[in-house]
């Protein structure tokens, strides 16, 4: 009888060691990288061993594209409104319209929302990450130049390790609690918690 892969989960990859080539994770994360493990299992030991920094950047990888930037977004809104910053909001609002509508000009609305963020809020990363996503990184009418692949990736890991790092004394609580809603995501869920009855 064939197994029947679940539709809902995001992460295409079999194995944990094709997400993390080319990713530079502790050797304490390493240790937990055998040939097989598949990837949800591998986050689960990284995240149980409280390397927040080695687990961020691999679902950050492992994610599509569209599913990693909806996560940022996620992690990044639970952060204080700042109303003397609109520009924070309005990053977010690009991202998440690129995450409902992947087009060009939701696109380039990201990056147009990115840079009038003039710090490296985690506001600014999530916009950029939906920017990177893929098109050109060149004004529309100059010749194309393409996003490296892991742009999007490490702009995600970017806007959650520091939404978890702006409270220190909060760090260890958002880790947690931005790396569950990132599972879920990978799971085919939304990241947010379920509404109170």
């Amino acid at each position: 009888m064939a197994v029947v892969a679940n539709p809902k989960i995001k992460i295409k990859e079999a194995t944990a060691q094709e997400i993390c080539a080319g990713l530079e994770l502790s050797e304490d994360a390493r240790a937990h990288l055998d040939g097989q493990i598949a990837p949800l299992p591998f986050l689960d030991a990284v995240v149980g061993q409280a390397l927040y920094a080695d687990a961020i950047q691999f679902l950050a990888r492992a994610l599509p594209k569209r599913e990693a930037v909806w996560w940022s977004a996620t992690c990044v809104r639970e952060l204080a409104s700042d109303d003397k910053r609109p520009e924070l909001a309005a990053g977010l609002e690009a991202a998440e319209n690129w995450v409902y509508r992947p087009t060009e000009e939701n696109r380039r609305g990201a990056e147009k929302a990115a840079n009038a963020i003039k710090d490296s809020h985690p506001a600014r990363w999530t916009a950029m990450a939906a920017f990177w996503s893929g098109g050109s990184l060149a004004p529309a009418d100059k010749p194309e130049v393409k996003p490296a692949e892991d742009f999007t990736a490490k702009a995600v890991a970017s806007a959650v390790t520091v939404a978890a790092l702006l409270d220190p004394q909060q760090i260890t609580a958002r880790n947690k609690r931005f790396l569950e809603a990132g599972r879920d995501i990978a799971n085919g869920g939304t990241g947010r918690p379920p509404a109170k009855s």
